[in-house]
């Protein structure tokens, strides 16, 4: 499906299933494929592939903010029937999802907030290294940048602190468009979700806060600081993905596959079509 928006035709990805539907939405520079791959069997997906992510067009680039995205998926929501629905995202995507939640709290049956990278400040400091990278690839191609970011004190350290987190950071040299991927670093990186701790701490929407360690960039400080501030709130902490991809899945599915359940059969939702 396409959401149409300021002349760009947005990616919906609908996943039919049993249950509420829930808006789980990507990460910076992810896609679709990201929430898929933890969200649980048979439960019923929509993720909004952001501006410059997946098989979304970019636009302007100055529209990329954590604002902008809020707003598409409230339009994609208001497509599909407007709500209450489950909204919850990974790092990026939770940033997104606390906004709606603050914004538009009645359509918001359950919220969850999955390796949060940030709380309510701006330019968190733990989104350093995206934004480093991003300033890296502002400049002309080189062979040797990879492993120029490596020698950084910002890779030598995210190789013993947090291996994932490099990975991920080096994968970003590869990601096309060049320009696009750099100023969705270095602008989302500076962003914030526009949200204050007073608006947190007044929802009453059921929470879910997933968070792991050995993560720089989605510190769990954050996660359990979330879980802290919003009163309706449970936290569950995973296996990192540096302990294996399938257990930290897997912890992840669980996890969120209580979730919705808890909802449904405490609230049942309306069913959106």
């Amino acid at each position: 499906m396409s959401l149409e928006r300021d002349g760009l035709a947005l990616a919906l990805h609908v996943q039919e299933g049993e249950g509420p539907i829930m808006f789980f939405q990507h990460g910076l520079c992810g896609d679709a494929a990201q929430p898929a791959s933890v969200f649980p069997e048979g439960a019923r997906l929509a993720v909004l592939e952001c501006r410059g992510h997946g098989e979304s067009p970019a636009g302007a680039v100055e529209s990329f903010s954590i604002a902008t995205f809020a707003d598409d998926v409230l339009a994609a929501m208001s497509m599909l029937g407007g709500g209450p629905v489950i909204v919850g995202g990974i790092s990026m995507g939770a940033a997104i999802a606390m906004r709606i939640a603050c914004l538009a709290p009645k359509r918001v049956a359950g919220l969850v907030i999955a390796r949060p990278a940030w709380t309510t400040h701006p330019a968190p400091s733990n989104m350093i290294p995206n934004l480093e990278v991003g300033l890296m690839l502002q400049q002309p191609p080189s062979a040797d940048e990879v492993n120029d970011f490596l020698a950084t004190a910002t890779g030598r350290m995210l190789a013993v602190d947090a291996p994932d987190n490099l990975a991920s950071l080096t994968g970003f040299f590869r990601r096309e468009p060049r320009d696009v991927t750099a100023e969705l670093l270095t602008r989302i990186s500076r962003d914030g979700p526009g949200v204050t701790d007073n608006q947190l701490s007044s929802l009453s929407i059921p929470t879910l806060v997933i968070g792991h360690g050995e993560d720089v960039v989605h510190p769990m400080a954050h996660a359990r600081y979330l879980a802290n501030l919003i009163p309706a709130s449970q936290l569950v902490e995973i296996p990192p993905k540096t302990r294996g991809r399938e257990a930290y899945e897997a912890g992840f599915r669980g996890a969120l596959g209580r979730f919705i359940q808890e909802i449904h059969h405490a609230s049942s939702p309306a069913r959106l079509v």
